[in-house]
């Protein structure tokens, strides 16, 4: 028996809906200087873009359907699994692309354990923190547990190596312990072990991460070397001026900016659309992070609250690791723009949790139709009296 379903909130669909069309016209147009000389023609991530979004929103709208508490009791396997696919990298079957061991093979596709690991650590904290709520503000069994598991996911991401995910895996889980109500004081202690300890690697690192707090420190400093992309980002930034030059008309994409429809595509954004597309995009940002979290936060059950705002956490995470890249505020890392920057698993996994949220607004609505119902039929109880 299929239980009812609420509907699905409008704004947050709408928003989302927007980010990814506008995700694949500036995917289309960052990447078509860089693929109108290869094989695959100009239009090669313009087909890949479209695909993979019409595929994310077919498991959008499937997983709205489906009831948010089913996770509950797959979240162990769901654990396991992640574990396991972040191990099998260490093995032959991880696929090596510069200089990193990312992904695992699935036919003619890649998938990336990494981002399979975010969904994880969200279900894995909204789960331990459901079941285990009256132990939440002990150090034992509510601070200790779930930040050594965090650890053992820092470190089978960090040595592919890929430091970002890491980080925002890490970050995401200290601020749905914050949520869920484990002490401040707690927090702030790993936080200052965790930023130490992250120095250390990067001072130990063979030059990998070190030379990307250089180049944050002072990226003109070697423009044509290391620094090139984070260098020619804020140039293409600074030329879209108040306006843009227009969508289509981005220098920097010709050549100048390597990847550009991947981790620095807010750059040509900014080119292209100028500070007002810029500002316009944040503002969506913002609206559907704001939309996540107040779903969330209106849920009457505790998993579902946990685990939608686990959901909004990890999307303000990376907009603002991405931006801040890109701006230069932040070292480089490999972080992509949610529902903006090119990349198959990240739109399937980003559509992904939307459906959650979807699934969890519907229960709001069908709780409030209920109480409007249960509200009209006392009144007319009380007219009838």
């Amino acid at each position: 028996m299929i239980k009812a379903q609420g509907k699905l909130d409008p704004l947050l669909l709408i928003v989302v809906a927007i980010l990814v069309i506008f995700g694949i016209v500036m995917v289309f147009s960052a990447s078509f200087y860089s693929t109108i000389s290869e094989e695959t023609g100009p239009y090669h991530y313009l087909r890949l873009a479209v695909q993979w979004a019409i595929f994310g929103f077919a498991v959008m709208i499937t997983v709205s359907f489906l009831p948010y508490k089913v996770y509950y009791n797959l979240t162990p396997l769901i654990i396991g699994a992640s574990l396991i696919f972040l191990l099998l990298l260490f093995t032959p079957l991880g696929v090596e692309i510069n200089y990193a061991t990312r992904w695992l093979p699935l036919g003619p596709l890649t998938f990336m354990p990494g981002e399979f690991a975010k969904l994880a650590v969200i279900l894995g904290c909204a789960w331990y923190y459901t079941k285990y709520a009256d132990k939440t503000k002990t150090l034992l069994n509510g601070f200790l547990p779930v930040i050594m598991a965090a650890l053992i996911y820092f470190y089978l991401i960090y040595r592919q190596p890929n430091l970002s995910t890491a980080v925002i895996v890490v970050l995401t889980v200290l601020v749905m312990m914050f949520i869920a109500g484990v002490p401040v004081a707690y927090l702030i202690g790993i936080l200052v072990v965790g930023v130490a300890g992250v120095y250390f690697m990067i001072q130990s690192a063979a030059g990998f991460h070190m030379s990307r707090i250089t180049g944050y420190l002072n990226p003109f400093s070697d423009a044509q070397g290391d620094f090139f992309q984070t260098v020619q980002g804020l140039l293409a930034l600074g030329s879209g001026g108040l306006g843009g030059v227009g969508l289509g008309n981005s220098g920097a994409k010709a050549f100048w900016l390597p990847y550009a429809q991947n981790d620095f595509i807010f750059a040509i954004i900014g080119e292209e659309t100028g500070f007002i597309g810029s500002i316009l995009l944040l503002v969506g940002f913002i609206i559907l992070v704001w939309r996540c979290m107040l779903i969330s936060m209106r849920c009457k059950d505790r998993f579902g609250m946990l685990l939608g705002s686990g959901i909004s956490i990890i999307f303000a995470i990376q907009v603002a690791l991405n931006i801040g890249v890109v701006t230069a505020v932040l070292p480089p890392t490999g972080v992509i723009l949610p529902f903006i920057s090119y990349g198959g698993n990240a739109i399937v996994l980003f559509m992904f949790l939307i459906g959650i949220v979807l699934n969890i607004s519907r229960g709001e609505t069908l709780g409030k139709a209920s109480r409007r119902k249960q509200k009209d039929h006392e009144l007319e109880e009380d007219e009838a009296a």
